[in-house]
C-alpha cells in the first residue's frame, strides 16, 4: 500500500498490488490485506505481534545492547548514522522483537523481524537476541515461532554478520535436540542468510500468502544469468510447488493455524528430561583447549606480516588466481588414497563439490570441497566452484555418512558464492545451505575447516561451521564479493577495491575477529607459485589442528564447537580494536 502521510496518520491507501483507493480503518480491520485483490501490505514487528499473540499476553524480551561497529564500516554514510537513522523512523532498537507472549494460550517465546530497520538485515545484535529469544524457549520447554522478513545478512558487519547464521542455528539445533518445537513464518521479503539459516531450518516452515523467500534476490539472478525469471518466481506459491514449505496461509488465518499447530505440539509432547544451557567448560574440557593449543605450531610473523601489507583487493584478486591450486589438487598432493564418492540420493550430483574418503598421515577421514578448475572448460564445467542445492545435499550426505562411520570431516572452502541460478532457487538453495550449517552444528565428529581461496557468504559458511577454521595467508571470507557490496553501498560497481578494505576480508583481520583460528602461511610469492610447498605446510596445519580433535568425546566437540560461535553475538570491544 502506498501514501504520502506517515501510515498511522493516513486516512485512505493505495494498494500496490490492484491500485485501489482504500480506506485506512476499514484496511486495518482487514489485517492490511486489500479487501479487492487480497495484497497482503507488509507489517512492522508491533503490529504483527498485535496480531499473533493474545491481549494482554505479551512480555517483550531485553533488547538493550551494545553499540555495534565492529569493523568501522563506512560507505557513503556512516554504519552508526545508519543505525541511527533507523532507529528514529521505526521506534525500535534493532530490526528484530523478541517476546514471550500466548498464542491462543500456548505459551511461545517469539523473535519477529522488521523489514522497515535496515531491510531486517541480519547484524551481531539481531543475531544476538534472536539467540537469547530460542535459549529462553530452551529454559522454560516452550515453542519457538520465528517472523521473518530481511534482506539478508548485513553488509556493514562484514563476515561476523555471516557468523549469525551459525549462531542462530546452534540455538535451534539445541531446541531440536530437546524436543521442542520450531516454526518460522516467512513474510515477505525473506532472502539471503536470513533465507539459508533459521528461516527455513526449523521443524515447520509457514509462508504467508505474497511473501517471497530465497538465497539470491531475483535482481540478482537476472544479472548474473542474464534469463528471464518465471511468472510468481520465489513467490510462497511458488515456494510450495517445489516442497520448500509447509503451507501458505492468509494472513486472517495465520494465528489460527498455529493456534492448531501449537495445541498439537503440546497435545503430543514427549516427556524427556530437560536439556540444560551451555555452561562455562569444565576442567577437562579446558584441559582439551589447552592441550589442543599446545600442539599447534605458533603462528608465522612473516606471515602474518605479509598478509597484512598487502591492500585488500590484491588479496581478493590473488584468491581468485585461475592457478590457485584447488581441493582436487590438494587431494592430489596432501592425502592420500582418495576415493570419490557422487550423488546427493536425490536425482543430482553437482560437479562443484567434491568429497569422499581419504588418508591424511595414514588416518581416514572425509574430505569435502568446492572444486572450480583452472582452465575455461573447467571453470565452466564445474560452475565456477558454485554449489547448487544438489552439492549442499551430497556434502551433508557424506557428513552425516563420516559421523556413523567415525571419521573426522575435513573442508575445503573455495567458492564466490551458492548457485544464483533459477533452477537453484526452484530446488530449495536456502534449505540446503540451512540444513548444512544445522548438521554441522551437531555432528559428533572432529570438524576441520579450511579457507583456500574465495569464501563467498553462505555457500562458503554450509562447508565451515567447524571445530577449528583455518585460512591460508591469501584466501578471502566475507558476508559478499566486493563488487555487489560496492554495487548496493557505493555509486557503481568501480568502488569494489574500497569496498574490499572496508568489509575487512582477508585472513589477518579475520584472525583478530576471531573467525578464524590459524592463518597457513604461503610460500614468499603465493600458493598458485609453489602449491608443492603450499601443500606441504596446508598438511602440517590440519595435521597440528587435527590430531587434539581426535581425543576429544562427541559430545564435548559439539559443545566447543557451539561456544565457539556462540561468541559471534555481542560485538567485543577488543574485536574493535583488534581491526582498527
Amino acid at each position: 500500500m502506498t501514501a504520502t502521510a506517515p501510515r498511522e496518520e493516513q486516512l485512505w491507501s493505495r494498494c500496490a498490488g490492484c491500485a485501489s483507493l482504500l480506506y485506512r480503518k476499514r484496511l486495518r480491520r482487514n489485517l492490511d490485506v486489500c479487501p479487492e485483490c487480497g495484497e497482503h501490505a507488509r507489517l512492522g514487528a508491533p503490529e504483527r505481534l498485535r496480531q499473533l499473540v493474545d491481549p494482554g499476553s505479551l512480555r517483550p524480551l531485553a533488547d538493550r545492547l551494545p553499540e555495534a561497529d565492529p569493523i568501522d564500516f563506512v560507505d557513503v554514510v556512516p554504519y552508526p548514522h545508519r543505525l541511527t537513522a533507523a532507529r528514529a523512523s521505526t521506534g525500535l532498537v534493532e530490526a528484530v522483537v523478541c517476546a514471550t507472549a500466548t498464542i491462543g494460550g500456548h505459551p511461545v517465546a517469539m523473535a519477529v523481524m522488521d523489514f522497515r530497520f535496515l531491510g531486517g538485515s541480519l547484524g551481531c545484535a539481531v543475531g544476538e537476541l534472536i539467540t537469547r529469544t530460542a535459549e529462553r524457549a530452551l529454559d522454560e520447554r516452550i515453542p519457538l515461532v520465528l517472523v521473518t522478513a530481511s534482506g539478508g545478512a548485513r553488509m556493514q558487519e562484514g563476515a561476523l554478520s555471516l557468523m549469525q547464521m551459525a549462531t542462530v542455528s546452534q540455538a535451534i539445533a539445541a531446541l531440536r535436540e530437546a524436543g521442542l518445537l520450531t516454526v518460522s513464518v516467512l513474510t515477505d521479503p525473506t532472502y539471503g542468510g536470513v533465507a539459508a539459516s533459521f528461516a527455513t531450518n526449523t521443524d515447520l516452515v509457514l509462508a504467508e500468502s505474497g511473501a517471497r523467500m530465497g538465497f539470491a534476490g531475483p535482481r540478482v539472478i537476472r544479472q548474473v544469468t542474464g534469463r528471464a525469471l518465471p511468472e510468481g518466481f520465489q513467490t510462497a506459491d511458488f515456494l510450495l510447488r517445489h516442497g520448500q514449505v509447509d503451507m501458505v496461509v492468509q494472513r486472517r488465518s495465520l494465528r489460527g493455524r498455529l493456534v492448531a499447530l501449537l495445541a498439537a505440539t503440546h497435545a503430543g509432547a514427549p516427556t524427556r528430561p530437560s536439556v540444560p544451557r551451555q555452561e562455562p567448560a569444565s576442567h577437562r574440557e579446558r584441559l582439551a583447549d589447552d592441550a589442543a593449543a599446545a600442539a599447534r605450531p605458533p603462528a608465522t610473523p612473516a606471515a602474518d606480516g605479509t598478509a597484512a601489507v598487502r591492500d585488500a583487493w590484491d588479496t581478493v584478486r590473488m584468491a581468485r588466481h585461475p592457478g590457485r591450486p584447488t581441493t582436487l589438487d590438494y587431494l592430489d598432493s596432501v592425502f592420500d588414497g582418495f576415493v570419490e564418492l557422487h550423488g546427493d540420493r536425490l536425482g543430482a550430483d553437482c560437479p562443484a563439490i567434491v568429497g569422499g574418503v581419504a588418508r591424511l598421515a595414514g588416518r581416514h577421514v572425509m574430505v569435502i570441497g568446492h572444486q572450480k578448475g583452472h582452465t575455461t572448460a573447467e571453470l565452466v564445467a564445474r560452475n565456477f566452484g558454485m554449489a547448487s542445492p544438489a552439492g549442499h545435499r551430497k556434502a551433508l550426505r557424506l557428513m552425516r555418512l563420516a559421523a556413523r562411520l567415525g571419521l573426522p570431516v575435513v573442508t575445503l572452502v573455495d567458492t564466490p558464492g551458492a548457485d544464483p541460478g533459477v533452477s537453484a532457487e526452484e530446488h530449495g538453495q536456502a534449505a540446503a545451505i540451512a540444513e548444512n550449517i544445522l548438521a554441522l552444528t551437531v555432528l559428533p565428529t572432529p570438524v576441520l575447516a579450511v579457507i583456500t581461496g574465495e569464501g563467498g557468504s553462505g555457500g562458503a559458511l554450509a562447508l565451515a561451521v567447524a571445530d577449528r577454521v583455518l585460512m591460508l595467508e591469501n584466501a578471502v571470507y566475507s558476508v559478499i564479493s566486493p563488487e555487489g557490496c560496492a554495487a548496493i553501498l557505493w555509486p557503481d560497481r568501480s568502488a569494489a577495491p574500497q569496498a574490499a578494505r572496508a568489509l575487512r576480508l582477508s585472513a589477518p583481520d579475520l584472525r583478530r575477529l576471531g573467525v578464524v583460528d590459524e592463518v597457513v602461511p604461503e610460500p614468499p610469492a603465493a600458493a598458485h607459485d609453489d602449491p608443492a610447498e603450499t601443500a606441504l605446510r596446508l598438511r602440517a596445519a590440519l595435521l597440528a589442528n587435527l590430531l587434539p580433535l581426535l581425543d576429544v568425546p562427541p559430545a564435548m566437540l559439539v559443545r566447543l564447537r557451539r561456544q565457539r560461535f556462540r561468541r559471534f553475538g555481542a560485538t567485543r570491544a577488543g574485536q574493535r580494536a583488534g581491526v582498527r
